[in-house]
């Protein structure tokens, strides 16, 4: 667990670095989904509309590495607490702030120095003052039980070794009747270890995506209710041709076993009321 998560702090201190140095997007990064300065990555492109990003830092758009938009489709009201888990440059947490308004607070947790230097700064140019920026893990929330309203998270839950450990810790610091809503990337069905593999390396950059049923269960398990899964983008082999094919796959061949099974999905569940 140790090896994947250092490794998942070099790429997204890179990611940050590139951003900072003026190099560009940060999926442009080493081993990031799009590799090539000026191609299109299907993964995160077009994840934020213009009436969102205005008059955010432009560095808070470029470090995204999400795979979703967990503040377009979360209920958040004024006066909420939310709580984005691996808030990278901060994007979701400025976004959150702005609909939970100055009686509500976002907090933004990150374990890389990095990010969080990048977070503060946006947040800095941005004179959103309701936010806060945590370091530590997303195993190990550094929030008291039942203080938080709604989590949100970004393409993020995949890249933890411990998911059951991050599902319990998401339930501890929500309140009861709190909402878990998440962007992630999900599996559906059954694919071949070494075609997942490259897949899961393609969209995450270190990626191990829980099959949807697993990911159902594994909320169930640590006491959520109403879980739901919503496919929002679906992934082809095709995206993906140049970098399978580097790894040495027929992308036509393996196309039918590919193609749907990948996607980012909204999921969705809530701590009883009664917990």
């Amino acid at each position: 667990m140790s090896d994947i998560k250092n490794v998942v702090k070099e790429k997204y201190g890179q990611a940050a670095l590139r951003v900072v140095t003026g190099l560009g997007p940060a999926t442009w990064a080493p081993g990031c989904c799009s590799s090539t300065p000026g191609s299109v990555d299907p993964i995160t492109a077009n994840l934020y509309d213009r009436t969102q990003t205005d008059g955010l830092p432009a560095d808070a758009v470029l470090a995204s590495l999400g795979c979703g938009n967990p503040t377009a489709l979360a209920t958040l009201t004024p006066g909420d607490v939310v709580l984005d888990l691996g808030s990278g440059g901060g994007i979701d947490v400025l976004l959150s702030a702005k609909r939970v308004g100055p009686t509500g607070k976002a907090y933004g947790l990150d374990m890389t120095d990095e990010m969080l230097g990048l977070a503060r700064e946006n947040q800095r140019k941005s004179g959103v003052e309701n936010v806060e920026f945590l370091k530590g893990e997303i195993e190990h929330i550094p929030l008291p039980d039942n203080s938080v309203d709604v989590i949100i998270s970004n393409c993020v839950i995949n890249l933890s070794a411990d998911k059951s450990r991050v599902m319990a810790e998401a339930f501890r610091v929500l309140k009861p009747g709190g909402r878990f809503a998440v962007s992630d990337v999900v599996v559906r069905g059954t694919i071949p270890a070494e075609i997942r593999r490259n897949v899961e390396l393609w969209i995450g950059c270190l990626s191990g995506a829980l099959e949807q049923g697993d990911y159902i269960t594994g909320l169930t398990r640590a006491g959520f209710e109403n879980v739901s899964i919503e496919p929002t983008r679906e992934y082809k082999a095709s995206d993906a041709r140049e970098f399978l094919s580097g790894h040495g796959f027929d992308v036509d061949a393996i196309a039918p076993l590919v193609d749907g099974r990948f996607f980012s999905g909204f999921i969705r569940a809530r701590k009883p009321a009664g917990a």
